[in-house]
Order: C-alpha cells, then structure tokens, then sequence
C-alpha cells in the first residue's frame, strides 16, 4: 500500500509492461516455431485489475493474457506475424522507459524531499 502512495499506478504499470516485454520477446524468438500460439498482455485490462482490491497479481496479468489472432494465417500453425510482434515491442519499450522515466524522477523528489532541498 505505501508503493500506491508514493508512485501511484506507474508501480503496476512498469511491472504489466515488464512482463508484455518479455511476452513479446518470446513471441518474436518463436516466429519460426511450428505451431507456437502468439500471446499478448492487454494492459488495460491488466491494469484494470491492479485497481481492484487485490492489487496487481501474477493471475491479473495472466488473466489479461490472450492469444493473438493472425491477420494472415500460417500453413504451420504460427501466428506470430513479425512486422505485428516488433511494433508492438517498440511501442512497448517506449512505454516502459517513459515510466521509468517517471518513476526515477519521483525517487530523485523524494530524496531531495529526504535532504531538506
């Protein structure tokens, strides 16, 4: 709960952006796997469910994790699509940095709060 007041969402949000990352990541390393099912994390929902009375939990995360629907379908069974998985990597990455961005100009706050600055 002293996480909530001092850095408010951007705790959770860093984390369900952390776990996307490496979901991405392994999306894009099986991109030539036969029949490997491309997953993401809807980070509303995700972060939907870090507001309710449990807080963020690994079950929020995996309950926000769905499989991806391919646009064009692959005669193995993959449906990773590429160009699809490094957008949404890039996208994500960006996202990621911004709140840590956040969250490290919150702590320097707190540690001039801490000095008397």
């Amino acid at each position: 709960m002293a996480n909530d007041l001092l850095f408010g969402v951007h705790g959770a949000a860093l984390e369900v952006r952390s776990r996307r990352l490496g979901l991405l990541a392994s999306n894009i390393a099986n991109a030539s796997t036969p029949g490997f099912k491309a997953r993401d994390v809807d980070f509303r929902e995700a972060m939907k469910a870090a507001g309710g009375p449990r807080g963020l939990s690994d079950g929020a995360i995996d309950a926000a994790t769905k499989y991806r629907v391919p646009l064009q379908a692959s005669a193995d069974g993959n449906t990773v699509e590429l160009a699809t998985e490094q957008t949404a990597f890039a996208e994500n990455a960006v996202a990621y940095q911004t709140t840590l961005s956040f969250l490290n100009g919150r702590i320097g706050q707190l540690t001039r709060a801490l000095r008397g600055e």
